[in-house]
């Protein structure tokens, strides 16, 4: 049971890599390479939102000991 559990997470890590790295026909562009382009965009936009939330959840966590 644990080989055919294994041939089974193999597959599809593979059928995923193809997935990911094909190209398409509209543009010769793969998902791949719009990560990666696309990439420091993404994570200055959530690292911008994790840095609010932070000071959201400081902020109410100082006012809800304040009133203590």
């Amino acid at each position: 049971m644990g080989l055919l559990k294994y041939a089974i997470l193999g597959a599809a890590a593979v059928y995923g890599f193809k997935y990911v790295t094909k190209k398409r026909a509209s543009d010769g562009k793969s998902l791949l390479d719009d990560l990666k382009e696309r990439g420091p965009e993404y994570v200055d936009r959530y690292v911008d939102k994790a840095k609010n939330y932070g000071e959201r959840i400081k902020q109410d966590y100082s006012q809800t000991s304040d009133l203590y």
